[in-house]
Parts: structure tokens; C-alpha cells; sequence
């Protein structure tokens, strides 16, 4: 079976929301990139940076569809020198959906699906960024762990001052039994 067709062996999770949940597979990046494009105030990455989320990196990310379209997204990674921490690399919730808790849903969904494995939630947000404060706030408090942040990447040192500071975020530790219907 080839991992990166949307025909793959996959388990489609659908909620009361309405919102179908599952991992990205390839041919989804395009989608994912017209999706980010149109979720400001989100980096916009190469397309092809968004094929290699939807490929490689399908295990920690997660697509939100209703009705058969796109409408959220999450892109992450396992730290490879500490497998327990996942780092949420970019949230992007389509407007006709904002305010729905859609972005927590995903989040609660990618979490589940990882069960045990991941103790940490790390992700940067900018300081202006009161939607992405208040989610990962509540996904602290959803998770009954303490959420930290730090400067992560300088305005200055990183950014030649052309980007705000990026606020390291860790939640955690928390524990999440596996969920066999995310598996």
C-alpha cells in the first residue's frame, strides 16, 4: 500500500462537530498550502515543505475536513533527541471555521492518536497572537499541565527584525492513554 495516497489504510475519526480528522498523506499538500496561504497571520512555506509535512511527517500532523473540504490543519514533529515532545511547527483554521474550537479539536485528536508516547507539547507564538494564546491555554488546562514560555527566537538575533519574537511554549508533562480509535 503506498503511504502517501489518500487511498492509504487510514482510520477517519468524525466528531459531533461535524469535522472528519485524519493524517495528511501527499497529495494533500497543495490544499495544505492554498489553506495557510489564506491564514493570516501564518508563514506561508514552500509548497514542497508542506508535501514533506503531508509525507514525513503525516504521524504528528493532522487534517480537519467537513463536507469533503479542507478546513484545518496541523503540522508537527516528535523532537528527535527527546521522542516525548511533540513540537507543533503550524495550527492553520480555515475562517469559515474559526470559533468553532476546530484548532482544539485537532490538538486533542493529534494528542490521542499519540497516546502515551508524547508527555510535552512544545510550539512558538508570537506575543500578539491572542487566538494561539487562548488555545494552547485551554489545551493546557484540557491537559492539567503547567504551560511555561520563553524567547525562543530573538526579533533581533534571529530575524534581522523583520519577524516578532517567537515565545517558546512547552505544556507539560501530562499523560494521554492511547486511544485505540485514533490508531
Amino acid at each position: 500500500m503506498d503511504p502517501y495516497s489518500k487511498t492509504s489504510n487510514q482510520k477517519i475519526v468524525t466528531t459531533e462537530s461535524n469535522f472528519s480528522f485524519r493524517k495528511p498523506v501527499s497529495t494533500d499538500g497543495s490544499e495544505v498550502f492554498a489553506l495557510v496561504e489564506r491564514c493570516k497571520p501564518l508563514d506561508v512555506n514552500s509548497m514542497y515543505c508542506n508535501l514533506l509535512q503531508c509525507s514525513h511527517f503525516s504521524d504528528t500532523s493532522i487534517v480537519a475536513e467537513r463536507d469533503g473540504q479542507m478546513v484545518g490543519f496541523i503540522s508537527g514533529y516528535r523532537l528527535p533527541q527527546q521522542p516525548d515532545v511533540l513540537f507543533v511547527w503550524q495550527v492553520a483554521v480555515d475562517a469559515s471555521t474559526r470559533g468553532q474550537g476546530l484548532a482544539s479539536q485537532m490538538l486533542m485528536q493529534l494528542l490521542s492518536r499519540l497516546g502515551g508516547e508524547v508527555k510535552h507539547l512544545h510550539t512558538t507564538i508570537t506575543p500578539d497572537n491572542q487566538a494561539s494564546w487562548k488555545t494552547f491555554q485551554r489545551l493546557a488546562a484540557t491537559l492539567d499541565a503547567p504551560l511555561n514560555d520563553s524567547d525562543m527566537f530573538d526579533r533581533e538575533q534571529h530575524f534581522n527584525g523583520e519577524h516578532e519574537t517567537e515565545k517558546l511554549v512547552h505544556i507539560g508533562p501530562f499523560n494521554l492513554a492511547p486511544s485505540s480509535q485514533h490508531r
